[in-house]
This record gives C-alpha cells, structure tokens and sequence, in this order.
C-alpha cells in the first residue's frame, strides 16, 4: 500500500432498528456511536474520502429489517449528510452479492475505513471480505455497536462481545481505532498502528505469564 491511503468509508446498516427497533444496540451506547459515525461522516466528506452508504435488506415479513418497516430505514444521522454511492445487501457483508468491490476498484480505493452496525456480525464480515480481498481495513470501534447473544453455547454480554471482536479485529485483519484516533491520522497525515496474530499472541502468553508470577 502506498504510504498516502487512498480510503474510502463504509458506513454499514446504520438503521433505525438498531437505535429504536428489535435490535437495539447497548454497548457502547448508541447515541455516542452514532454521533460518532457523524463525525467520521463528516470528517471524510471535508477530507474529500468518498462516503458508501450501506442497508440491510430483508424480506417485508421478516422480524428486522423488513423492506418498508420503520426500523429498515436508514438513521437520520446518515440522511442528513452526502454519500458518494449506495449498496443495499441482503447478506451480512458489504460485498456479498453487491457491486462494493467493483466500485472500489473503478475508483482506485486501496483501504476501506469501516463504521456501523455490528461490530461482530455486518462489520467482521466485511472487514474480512475485504481483508481477503487485499484491502487495508480501518475500523473504528466507537462508531460500532453490539448486542448482547443468550442461545445453546452461553450467553455474553454486548460488552463482552464488543470487547472481543475489536481485539481480533486488530490481531491481523483491521486497523482498530477510535473516531478521534482516526481524526488525527487524517489531520497529521500518519498511519494507523497494525499488528499480527503471532503478536498479539505472544503478549498475551506474556501477560499470563506475569499473572502467574504474581500470584505465586
């Protein structure tokens, strides 16, 4: 990648369903991470970054997201500020089954920065997408959300998941930030910090390691 990131920014399944409907995100709150996602907006529309609006569609029987229902249309916070093209999809990644790749590649994009709903659903996915795809993937943790899963293999909280997903996310896949982080990278012109799984790994180990020599 060439050292000035030629970024585009994704702004995925940002919808009513997840402030006010089925889906309510809890963690962290939603009303900061949708004034975030406003400032990222905002930010790479004065940076002259092309904005991608992206929607979840599903079926108008469906219990989320159904076509036409209040919780699928798009959050005001999105309305109300320009995007440079939109992807309606039906599954959880921006690229499946939609022209996202083919759009980034008519424009010359090398890196998408990522932001929306959820952090460990739509946005794992298309950070990966576009990861295998060869992008370099930014991702700002306080403009994303989560909520909290309770089925057959245990529950965990919307914290928990959260907390979880961001730190795999940086183990190899995205660049993990928060809004301000990448406010400055824009202003000052530097890059996000990027890691590995071997890495991350061995900090851990080193971390566990402590932990026991403390204790004992």
């Amino acid at each position: 990648m060439s050292q000035t990131p030629r970024r585009a920014l994704v702004v995925v399944d940002v919808q009513d369903e997840y402030e006010s409907g089925g889906l309510r995100i809890l963690y962290p709150p939603v009303q900061d991470s949708l004034r975030n996602i406003g400032r990222a907006m905002a930010a790479a529309q004065a940076a002259g970054i092309p904005v991608i609006v992206v929607q979840q569609m599903a079926p108008r029987d469906a219990p989320l997201f159904a076509e036409g229902s209040r919780g699928w249309q798009l959050h005001a916070i999105v309305v109300s500020r320009p995007h440079e093209h939109y992807v309606p999809k039906k599954l959880p990644s921006a690229f499946a089954g939609t022209d996202l790749r083919d759009w980034l590649a008519q424009h010359d994009i090398d890196t998408l920065t990522v932001v929306g709903y959820m952090i460990h659903n739509c946005n794992d996915t298309t950070i990966k997408h576009a990861f295998d795809a060869g992008l370099q993937v930014e991702f700002l943790m306080d403009a994303s959300g989560s909520v909290p899963y309770a089925n057959r293999a245990g529950f965990a909280s919307a914290e928990e998941i959260h907390r979880v997903f961001a730190i795999v996310e940086q183990s190899r896949y995205a660049a993990v930030l928060t809004t301000d982080e990448w406010l400055a990278c824009l202003a000052n012109g530097t890059l996000p910090e990027r890691d590995t799984i071997h890495a991350s790994h061995q900090r851990a180990l080193m971390r566990l390691s402590n932990g026991k020599a403390v204790g004992s």
